[in-house]
């Protein structure tokens, strides 16, 4: 299609795209200036963002005024996660091809609930979940789900799982509710992350009666000191433990939970992506599983509020999800009917515009080279005198001084210095902070510039 320049016999129109246009001028103006703003915003800056304290206006101001506020107060007031110099989180920043294919389907404003809302979203997401597995090299008859978050996909994982183990003891929980049912157990590992703990909750299977897993000193579940499984068990495993980055022994846990009937649902937010690199050894295994949560904003560098939730078998997480209304055909494969959410942006667009864009090799490349800049900061902040607690085997970093009062002074500093940031953590008890390679923007440069910066700050009193 040739685009030409908008005219339209519409003011209402010509308003509403300048308004869009200004709009775009300034987020332009705002990537631009990216590496040149502190990383995190001063506390000037902070206090300004009492201009949106505002009370409700009676009659509203003009749209061009609110853009405006939101650019000229609050630009300065963000944090630049977008940037190569931000490493907490395990946040990417976002690729301009998957920030413009979001800017478009926002335009399309389209419901993402099946076909019926959205024939172009459903196509990009269901060849967008077909690409997900192929790079993933997961089961090619999964089913995948595009949802907002680790947090959301583990619930939806969970909830299928529970329901998938409760019908083959005979329970049907959609009739029957939870009251009187079969017993299902749970074992997770001990440090297990906190959105799975969060899913555990919200579904009522009670902490206090979750089976938790001993690890070994890099943070895997020990086999040989794996709680006996069975028909009734699920068993939550992880893909890249938050803190050390470690793989659980998926070859040889499954293999147990196979043997027993269990159901394996692995967390992977960010360390399944490994698999789609020349490091895929670390998760030899975990294409056995029954479901999987991997997260697009970390790794992928897709914007926030988008995540994935796959499934094994497409009954079990369609039985879980389905959401048929008689307003709309039926339609199993529908987004609606395999995530939480009825009403829903295709959030898989901007997952589609990264794999398209990237391939196979640009997926591979953007994991190894962040993995490999990950070992030179460690070897970097080790020789500036600092230990460095885990064997960094993907691309977390953890770092501590001999000191918990001058890890903490160090922590500040260079959280205050605007040249960069990361956050605090606590590994086997000690007080240490957590660096994440996950950027594509991030460089040999930024991470010499991070290391220069810790080794200034190695003694401050």
């Amino acid at each position: 299609m040739t685009h030409r320049p908008f005219a339209s016999a519409d003011p209402a129109l010509d308003e509403e795209v300048a308004l869009l246009a200004d709009a775009d001028q300034r987020a332009r103006s705002y990537i631009a200036g990216i590496g040149s703003r502190p990383v995190f915003p001063t506390e000037r800056d902070i206090a300004g963002l009492s201009a949106f304290r505002e009370s409700l206006p009676g009659e509203g101001h003009a749209p061009s005024s609110t853009v405006r506020l939101l650019d000229d107060v609050g630009s300065a007031g963000a944090v630049e996660t977008n940037g190569g110099r931000y490493f907490g989180f395990v946040t990417g920043a976002t690729l301009p091809v998957a920030a413009a294919a979001d800017r478009i389907a926002l335009a399309w404003d389209n419901s993402g609930t099946s076909s019926a809302g959205s024939p172009v979203s459903a196509v990009i997401e269901d060849v967008a979940a077909g690409w997900l597995l192929d790079i993933l090299d997961l089961p090619r008859s999964s089913a995948v789900g595009f949802t907002t978050s680790a947090s959301a996909g583990t619930v939806i994982a969970l909830a299928a799982a529970r329901r998938s183990l409760l019908a083959a003891h005979g329970w049907d929980l959609d009739r029957a509710g939870l009251a009187g049912s079969p017993t299902i157990r749970v074992v997770a590992s001990e440090l297990a992350h906190v959105v799975v703990i969060k899913a555990l909750r919200i579904l009522g299977f009670g902490l206090d009666n979750i089976e938790w897993a001993p690890v070994d000193d890099f943070g895997r579940i020990d086999p040989e000191k794996l709680p006996a499984l069975d028909s009734s068990t699920i068993l939550i495993l992880q893909a890249g433990e938050v803190n050390s980055g470690e793989f659980d022994p998926f070859d040889r846990v499954i293999a147990i939970a196979e043997s027993a009937g269990a159901w394996v649902h692995v967390d992977g937010a960010f360390g399944l992506w490994a698999r789609a690199s020349k490091h895929r050894e670390l998760t030899s295994g975990v294409d056995r599983a029954n479901s999987w949560t991997v997260d697009g904003h970390k790794w992928l560098n897709t914007p926030y509020d988008s995540a994935m939730v796959i499934a094994r078998d497409p009954d079990a997480l369609v039985g879980a999800m389905k959401s048929e209304a008689v307003y709309l055909p039926p339609a199993p494969d529908a987004q609606r009917n395999r995530t939480l959410e009825f009403s829903r942006r295709a959030r898989g667009i901007p997952v589609w515009a990264a794999l398209r864009t990237l391939g196979r090799a640009g997926v591979a490349d953007l994991v190894e080279r962040t993995m490999s800049l990950a070992s030179y900061a460690a070897d970097g902040l080790r020789e500036a005198g600092y230990d460095v607690l885990n064997r960094v085997t993907l691309n977390q970093v953890l770092v501590a001084t001999d000191d918990p009062e001058q890890t903490q002074r160090v922590l500040l500093a260079a959280q205050q210095s605007g040249r960069t940031w990361f956050g605090q953590t606590s590994w086997r008890g000690q007080l240490a902070f957590r660096i994440s390679v996950s950027s594509w923007r991030t460089t040999r440069a930024d991470i010499d510039d991070l290391v220069d910066l810790l080794r200034s700050l190695r003694h401050i009193g």
